[in-house]
């Protein structure tokens, strides 16, 4: 995962763009991996994803990362208890991104991904007191137009749309609080819900009649832990290098990529929903441009 050249803000922007693609990437992915169920693929990309981490950090010269947390941890045992709840912040929501489809509740956490970048936003204000561009105003006032016409159009958030709109602020901002807001504090993450990866792998299938009827899976599974990898590190890295609130604001990137993979797969927008599209797209747009001109003015500067 190279880090791309440049200002931090518009490094930061690159990355979170690149790791919102993939993750995007994944929603498509996993219908390939079949016969293999939610659970099941849920179980081996977090299994898979650690040694690609692990890998990772070493060979750019950054397991120390790792090991200042271990050291930091002998020194204050206590922040064990942080990095787990850390753990399990992240875990819940990669599960429930995973258990909506199946248990119908697919719209009200789509509804929680719609509202997650406005509630990252107002945490950035209220919190670290950011201030936001001219474009990146007129992006959130576009973004909470259609956010507030899907609520209108489905019904108030859902305890599963509340769980994304309030879970991962409070992720981030306990992995702010705890200092492992860096690819070291991901490892941890990653390492704590191994135990239950292992379970879901183990306990929900038959390993060894998967990779008989689908041999392709030898290849696909190991693909998604590396896809996965650099997903989550590029997130990491691009939370440190951008505003909260900016980094929040690109998560609108996501839905727009997910709406697309669903059109490919043959889903269709309905009339009644243009009026929350639109507007989150045009958002994005926004967003876009403001980037552009930030780094023809970063570009300016440096001439």
């Amino acid at each position: 995962m190279p880090v791309p050249s440049g200002h931090p803000t518009s490094r930061g922007v690159v990355l979170s763009v690149t790791s919102t693609t993939l993750f995007a990437g994944l929603y498509f992915y996993a219908t390939l991996l079949r016969p293999l169920t939610g659970i099941e693929i849920f179980g081996w990309r977090m299994l898979l994803t650690l040694p690609c981490v692990t890998l990772f950090l070493m060979l750019t010269g950054q397991w120390g990362r790792v090991v200042d947390v271990f050291a930091r941890v002998r020194r204050n045992p206590a922040l064990i208890l942080g990095l787990m709840a850390s753990s399990a912040l992240l875990g819940v929501q990669l599960w429930l991104f995973l258990w909506a489809p199946l248990n119908g509740a697919a719209l009200q956490v789509s509804l929680g991904y719609f509202l997650l970048p406005l509630s990252m936003l107002a945490v950035g204000r209220w919190l670290y007191g950011d201030r936001l561009t001219a474009l990146q105003t007129a992006a959130a006032l576009a973004a909470a137009f259609g956010v507030g016409h899907e609520i209108l159009r489905i019904g108030m958030p859902s305890w599963q749309a509340l769980l994304v709109a309030i879970g991962l602020p409070v992720y981030f901002v306990l992995r702010r609080k705890l200092g492992t807001d860096h690819l070291g504090g991901l490892w941890f993450d990653m390492a704590f819900t191994v135990p239950v990866a292992a379970w879901c792998v183990l306990g929900h299938g038959d390993v060894a009649r998967d990779f008989a009827e689908a041999p392709r899976l030898l290849v696909l599974i190991p693909l998604l832990a590396v896809i996965s990898a650099t997903a989550f590190m590029c997130y990491t890295v691009s939370s440190r290098l951008l505003s909260f609130s900016l980094f929040g604001l690109l998560g609108y990137v996501e839905p727009v990529l997910m709406l697309m993979v669903s059109l490919v797969l043959g889903e269709r927008v309905q009339p009644d929903e243009w009026l929350t599209y639109v507007p989150i797209w045009g958002a994005v747009v926004l967003l876009v441009v403001d980037g552009a001109l930030h780094v023809a003015r970063t570009a300016a500067g440096r001439g």
